[in-house]
């Protein structure tokens, strides 16, 4: 069975900063392109951030441009998302999602989910 693991996710205090982790024991992200999602109770999935395996390009919200950067170590087969100068409307359960296909993970329709981690920002 495929995992996708994620970790590294915890309270914070407005302006702190996080790093999570996303790892899998079957898939190698040298052929899968990786997102991180959110959701917050109430609130829609929502797309933070998303690195292409063939050059490492990158994707990110709106709302988090500038505060969040989304790397990959190939070696480790670990993907990152730094959460920097956390906001309170940052708090969610986030998830990462891996997809061959480009347009495929932007849009949601993954092959493959982790459970997610939750991040709690307080004010």
């Amino acid at each position: 069975q495929v995992q996708l693991v994620e970790s590294g996710g915890g309270l914070v205090q407005a302006g702190g900063s996080l790093r999570l982790s996303c790892t899998s024991s079957r898939l190698s992200f040298n052929s899968y392109n990786v997102g991180w999602f959110r959701q917050a109770p109430g609130t829609d999935r929502e797309l933070v951030a998303a690195i292409r395996y063939t050059d490492d390009s990158t994707h990110y919200a709106n709302s988090v441009k500038g505060r969040f950067t989304v790397s990959s170590d190939k070696f480790q087969n670990t993907v990152y998302l730094q959460l920097n100068n956390l906001k309170p409307e940052d708090t969610a359960v986030y998830y990462c999602a891996a997809d061959t296909g480009w347009m495929d993970l932007v849009q949601g329709a993954v092959d493959y989910r982790g459970r997610g981690t939750q991040v709690t920002v307080s004010s």
